[in-house]
């Protein structure tokens, strides 16, 4: 029975692909701070699993993650833990962005690093660093931070694929890049989405079957494929301004 992991498992796109991985056969060992919520969870699925209490905003939460997995094989490993911020730079709380960037960013750099050196000594393995749509544009004036953290994501997932496949490595790297997602990121990030949602079952199916494909950016919607294809051809002062006139929409 081959094994996933997944981080920021307790709810949303985290939740959905545990339930997806379960249906196809996956052990998994889920992570997150709501310890309870993983318990629900566990109880709902039909595979043998694993749950870790982690906060990933701490750095020793990571490495020791790291340590406690480092005698397990992990066939896929889906990097999903982060969440938002919105509002005018000036006006954010301090405290909370950098939180978020400790996650997003700091978080999903070292448990990147370190699953991928594992999968690369065993010989295989598949890596999915949630990004998102926000990732692959210039910039989102009103969650500015957030964007910045996302491009993160996706700059570094793209270069490292490079990598690998210059050195013939077995293991593969996606990035999962969606547009607004119906779950529990808009009340933590304090805004209400302007535009309607994906389902989060619809975004982890399409996540799983660009996987399946081996794609390297998986964009889940027709629309968003649209938008962001639109953003290359788009003047970025022009761009910029569409982008920060959707993002004041989400601050209700």
């Amino acid at each position: 029975m081959k094994t996933a992991l997944i981080t920021g498992a307790t709810s949303g796109i985290g939740r959905e692909f545990a339930r997806q991985l379960a249906e196809r056969g996956y052990s998994l060992i889920l992570t997150g701070r709501r310890v309870e919520r993983l318990e629900e969870l566990k109880e709902e699925l039909q595979v043998p699993v694993e749950i870790i209490e982690a906060d990933l905003n701490k750095k020793k939460a990571c490495f020791a993650l790291l340590k406690k997995l480092e005698n397990t094989q992990i066939d896929v490993f889906i990097n999903n833990a982060g969440f938002g911020v919105a509002g005018s730079f000036l006006d954010t709380d301090m405290d909370k962005e950098v939180s978020m960037i400790k996650v997003n960013d700091v978080a999903m750099h070292i448990l990147f690093k370190g699953m991928l050196q594992k999968m690369h000594q065993a010989g295989t393995g598949h890596i999915l660093n949630v990004g998102s749509s926000a990732g692959l544009l210039p910039g989102g004036p009103y969650m500015a931070g957030y964007y910045a953290s996302k491009a993160y994501v996706v700059s570094l997932t793209r270069g490292v694929a490079v990598e690998l496949k210059e050195k013939g490595s077995p293991v593969k790297v996606s990035v999962l890049c969606p547009g607004p997602v119906d779950t529990e990121f808009n009340d933590t990030a304090d805004v209400v989405f302007s535009l309607k949602g994906i389902s989060p079952e619809f975004c982890v199916a399409e996540a799983l079957k660009g996987m399946d494909r081996n794609k390297l950016i998986i964009v889940p919607s027709f629309r968003m494929k649209l938008a962001t294809t639109f953003s290359h051809l788009a003047p970025y002062p022009i761009l910029l301004k569409l982008t920060g006139r959707q993002q004041k929409k989400k601050l209700g």
